[in-house]
């Protein structure tokens, strides 16, 4: 029988798929407005498929990236085109392997360019 993918998820849960402890999750809340988990009527935290991916980045460029929160704050500024945020972490790698091959490429025709006035002289 397949999986049936779940809409919400409590912080308990959203805890162990991120890899942080609860009180990492509510702090960050404090610290990214972004992240706004919905509220059930009791209060308790109700996280969507989109707010764990948006913890995962945060938790990438905090833990992985060194980023300090003012630093991954600004970050996520700038990865949002509109106020809705979706994270396309293919999209990122995607990103980063372009700029990647640019760099090469530019070190490419530097090169080629010192051998041409090398060649003239």
């Amino acid at each position: 029988m397949p999986k049936v993918k779940k809409l919400y998820h409590s912080i308990k849960e959203a805890s162990k798929l991120v890899g942080v402890e609860q009180y990492v999750l509510r702090y960050w809340e404090s610290e990214f407005p972004q992240l706004k988990p919905k509220r059930t009527k009791g209060g308790n935290r109700s996280y969507t498929s989109k707010d764990i991916k948006l913890l995962l980045l945060i938790k990438k460029l905090l833990y992985e990236d060194g980023y300090t929160i003012e630093g991954a704050r600004k970050k996520l500024r700038s990865l949002r085109p509109t106020p809705q945020v979706e994270i396309d972490f293919e999209g990122l790698r995607a990103k980063n392997l372009l700029l990647e091959v640019k760099r090469d490429l530019e070190e490419i025709v530097k090169l080629l360019e010192e051998g041409k006035e090398s060649d003239a002289e």
